[in-house]
């Protein structure tokens, strides 16, 4: 099976956020506000987006822009846009390819089995309390249940997108308006939860190169990639990247911070790609039965046009 563009662009886009988030958390350690880091990474990203869309409409020109696409950049909307046939294979792979997927993800946060590897890993603080050492309580559920929350906005946001770009297919300028828009509302919340004027200081360390990081490589391109890849293949193709992000993070941690490879990460590394590829394997399988009824159509129809004359002369004849 031939890997499209759509899939290529989709991995550099998690490698990439697998960067980023190694750069968040060290700046994070260092004080950065997460808050006043999100006003800032996607004005960084507007800074790049209007150029760009300002040459790239200078002389083609763009669809007006409505009322009704403009709240659907702004809100929210429960519509699930996938279509799933489970008569079909390619439905029942997508399914059990989305089900294997997160299966892996849940071994790998959860399980991680003996060491493979000698390094040390990320080690639990420690609470000395007499003459015993008692660990810290972490915020391991707490944790979770942000994910789990991120994951499921994230994937409204897939679906949101697939609903505007469908009827205004112009993903440029619906990347900057959404960033105009987080812009907004990222700095009402920014000034609620952390006003003091040290947060909104930029320091030209760590917190600076994430942010040029982040707004130049990884807000602004992710956001059209994201877009134009759930008008080409839907939110669902587009969502099953989250997974994968995990395997890459993986191999980066293990290969440049030496971190401890464990038996439960490969095994679910494992899995991981085993549901991706039956999700990859439906989606391809999908486009060639649209591709063929398209062609199908196409030759009955000029086979049609073709004999018409034929018949009418024959009328004619007799």
């Amino acid at each position: 099976m031939k890997i499209p563009g759509v899939t290529t662009l989709m991995v550099t886009v998690q490698c990439l956020e697998v960067g980023l988030n190694t750069l968040i958390k060290e700046a994070t350690a260092k004080g950065m506000s997460d808050f006043v880091f999100v006003v800032y990474s996607n004005a960084m990203a507007l800074c790049f987006l209007l150029p760009s869309a300002f040459i790239y409409y200078r002389k083609r020109g763009f669809l007006p822009i409505t009322r009704a696409v403009v709240s659907r950049i702004f809100l929210l909307s429960m519509v699930r846009l996938e279509k799933l046939n489970m008569k079909l294979r390619s439905g029942k792979a997508k399914s059990i390819g989305t089900v294997v997927s997160i299966v892996g993800a849940l071994v790998v946060t959860l399980h991680e089995g003996f060491p493979l590897t000698s390094h040390r890993g990320p080690t639990h603080n420690i609470v000395v309390s007499g003459e015993n050492l008692i660990p810290e309580p972490s915020d391991w559920v707490l944790g979770g249940f942000l994910l789990s929350a991120g994951s499921f906005c994230l994937s409204l946001v897939f679906i949101v997108k697939t609903w505007i770009i469908k009827d205004y297919p112009e993903e440029l300028m619906v990347a900057t308006i959404s960033c105009s828009f987080v812009i907004i509302l990222s700095s009402i919340v920014a000034l609620i939860v952390d006003s003091s004027a040290q947060a909104w200081l930029l320091k030209p360390d760590t917190e600076l190169i994430a942010i040029v990081y982040s707004g130049t490589f990884v807000v602004s391109l992710r956001s059209i990639v994201h877009i134009w890849a759930c008008r080409k293949r839907g939110p669902v193709y587009v969502a099953m990247f989250n997974p994968l992000g995990m395997v890459i993070s993986l191999a980066m941690g293990v290969t440049f911070l030496k971190d401890t490879l464990y038996l439960g990460s490969i095994i679910g590394a494992g899995v991981i790609a085993l549901g991706f590829y039956g999700v990859i394997w439906g989606q391809d399988q999908e486009e060639k039965m649209v591709d063929e009824k398209n062609n199908g159509r196409c030759d009955s129809v000029s086979s049609s046009s073709s004999t018409a004359p034929l018949l009418q002369n024959k009328s004619i004849h007799v």
